[in-house]
């Protein structure tokens, strides 16, 4: 039976036309939602509050936004209920600023925010960052007593933690009266994305002796927080203790597992725990193959990466943005550019990542002006994609290449174009740049005009150009600084060593050499991190 032979068989069941559009909002089935609006509209049914609020709710669930606007318009204004569904609507559906914009338009109509509305307000606060409308809400509703409802004490606390103000929330969520689990996951996922997961596991432990069980949300949240910190034990621990507390792990928590052990470079672990995964029959989604493809990528394993490509071919996450980006990052740093470049060619969509991780993959195996091509190219073709990232990639192609004025002229660019304040990182680029040059007074200029602590790559670039041009002075500052940051590294004072050699000061050579004795220092040998084939 086809949806509008449904409809007019059951033409005296308005249940079941709301359960219809529920139906199709939850699919997102837009042909027989339009099919079934058009049935409304000859019953006349459409015109009824519920039923509109519904269509705005069903419309906004596909995506189109201006058809449920245009149900909107249709309400009577003096209803003031249609605020209320088309601002959910919108919420709800992620069309967070939309949300926000009629909002506005609310409160210049003369209607006052409500407890029905609040909760969707402060959930678009927080996904677009908007804590000061979300704190002028707060203040509505601690005059209003509203902070005793459970709907909106939890959408404050999930606000004031997506806009990093976790101190506050925990403070929300202690002053609510019926504390329930979405406020606790809201506190919790605060927490973790801070870098506070020990504080999230005692909240969870406090909150578990009064009744409010963990769910599988509680435990993903706090496996993934230990693991982004690098507590591989805590995050091995609470995984195991989701079987003990009855809950069995899916394919989020294996994946948190993994990211965890690659972000902290313990690359067999992260394999080892792939494999386990998939004897527990959870098949791996595009977030896991991207978060494990960096491991390949780290040590230049490309017998595993082509391994987890074709895996990824056969379940088809291949074609995911993110799972290519990740295979291009790891085709390149294992030095096979025609297979990066190839992949990437065909994407028929990039984001930010693919475009840097095949500008960097150019850049440092020796293909610079075709770096540089492509930096040109991801410019022409979408400025808004180009972050701090894009010009560290072109900067070391400049630096490799030893094109001086081009980077000096990125760099500015860099700042006064595209808004993009320097990091450490793209100063040691620039020191680098001009070291190669030989113009080292310049780099030293730009060393100390720094805004912030230079770090051991800007010295080291420092020392390495100096030695080059045999520039003692420098060298020797570049040292002292190194030695500040690296006590224990024998590496730099060896450089010096070399450089008073090469100028024949054999005093200061033995001086070294005997600092370095009394200190115990030692080179450390030198590894490589690629996998033989």
């Amino acid at each position: 039976m086809t949806p509008i032979t449904q409809h007019r068989t059951f033409q005296s069941s308005p249940d079941l036309y709301t359960k219809l559009i529920g139906i199709y909002a939850r699919d997102r089935e837009l042909q027989p939602a339009r099919l079934l609006h058009a049935h409304l509209i000859t019953t006349g049914l459409a015109r009824l509050t519920h039923f509109a609020s519904k269509l705005i709710a069903l419309y906004a669930s596909c995506g189109q936004v201006s058809h449920a606007r245009n149900l909107f318009d249709d309400i009577p204004k003096t209803n003031i209920r249609r605020w209320f569904a088309l601002i959910g609507a919108y919420a709800r559906s992620g069309f967070y600023q939309q949300a926000m914009d009629v909002f506005s338009e609310m409160q210049r109509a003369g209607s006052r925010p409500n407890r029905i509305v609040i909760p969707s307000v402060l959930k678009a606060c927080g996904h677009l960052s908007d804590v000061k409308t979300g704190e002028k809400l707060h203040a509505v509703v601690l005059r209003h007593s509203f902070e005793f409802d459970a709907f909106i004490g939890s959408a404050l606390v999930d606000m004031y933690s997506k806009n990093g103000r976790v101190e506050k929330a925990r403070r929300v969520f202690d002053m609510m009266v019926e504390k329930d689990l979405v406020a606790l996951n809201a506190v919790v996922s605060g927490f973790c994305q801070h870098g506070m997961a020990e504080e999230a596991l005692v909240l969870v432990e406090e909150m578990q002796l009064v009744g409010i069980k963990p769910n599988l949300i509680t435990w993903n949240t706090l496996v993934a927080g230990f693991s982004q910190k690098g507590d591989e034990a805590t995050a091995s621990r609470l995984f195991k203790l989701m079987r003990v507390n009855g809950i069995e792990p899916d394919v989020v928590s294996w994946t948190s597992v993994i990211s965890g052990f690659v972000k902290n470079f313990q690359n067999s672990k992260a394999f080892y725990t792939f494999k386990q995964m998939l004897d527990h029959g959870i098949c791996p989604t595009s977030a896991t193959i991207s978060s494990l493809l960096p491991a390949c990528a780290a040590v230049a394993n490309l017998r595993s990466g082509k391994e987890i490509h074709a895996y990824a071919l056969v379940t088809g996450v291949e074609a995911d943005v993110y799972v290519r980006s990740a295979l291009v990052d790891m085709y390149a740093k294992c030095g096979f550019i025609y297979e990066a470049k190839t992949l990437f060619c065909k994407m028929s969509e990039r984001n930010t990542v693919t475009w840097n991780s095949m500008i960097f993959g150019y850049a440092n195996h020796g293909y610079c002006t075709e770096a540089i091509e492509l930096f040109n190219k991801m410019k022409t073709e979408d400025n808004r994609k180009l972050d701090y990232l894009t010009f560290v990639a072109v900067l070391t192609a400049c630096c490799h290449a030893g094109m001086i004025e081009l980077g000096k002229s990125l760099f500015s660019s860099m700042q006064e174009e595209h808004g993009i304040m320097p990091r450490l990182e793209h100063y040691a680029c620039m020191v680098d740049l001009l070291g190669r040059a030989g113009n080292l007074t310049e780099a030293y200029d730009m060393i100390k005009a720094m805004p912030m602590e230079p770090d051991l790559f800007v010295w080291g670039a420092l020392l390495g150009a100096s030695r080059n041009y045999g520039n003692i002075e420098l060298a020797e500052i570049a040292a002292k600084h190194l030695s500040e940051l690296e006590p224990e590294s024998a590496g730099n004072n060896l450089l010096l060593s070399s450089l008073y050699a090469d100028a024949g000061n054999w005093v200061n050579v033995a001086r070294l050499k005997k600092m370095m004795k009394k200190k115990k220092l030692r080179k450390l040998p030198g590894c490589s991190w690629m996998e033989a084939a």
